[in-house]
């Protein structure tokens, strides 16, 4: 009987991954998606956050299937980076609408000059 339900908790294991790899994949692409088809400076940086979550519960996945804890230490520097990235990019942000009036990527090209 142990062994039974030791195969049955495997498989359930092993589905339970496959779904946490399907939902990063899906997240991944709705957020790629979003950030090459916007052009909205605050919604390509939503669809960035999206990406990095993405990747962040592929590691975690990964490292559920391998018994291995590394994958979780690294989404914590992700985060880490992520949380970084998002209050250095919002205050560029709100500094660009200040001065410009918009966050539209097509109307700032003028920055590039």
């Amino acid at each position: 009987m142990n062994g039974i339900a030791h195969a049955i908790l495997a498989n359930s294991d092993a589905q339970t991954v496959n779904m946490a790899l399907l939902m990063s994949a899906l997240l991944f692409a709705c957020g790629l998606v979003g950030f090459l088809s916007r052009r909205n400076m605050i919604i390509m940086f939503l669809c960035t956050e999206l990406m990095f979550q993405a990747a962040a519960l592929a590691m975690i996945a990964f490292g559920k299937v391998h018994h291995d804890v590394s994958g979780q230490v690294f989404v914590i520097f992700i985060l880490t980076v992520a949380a970084a990235e998002a209050a250095i990019g919002l205050a560029i942000l709100v500094e660009i609408y200040r001065r410009r009036r918009t966050v539209d990527v097509d109307e700032l090209k003028s920055l590039m000059e």
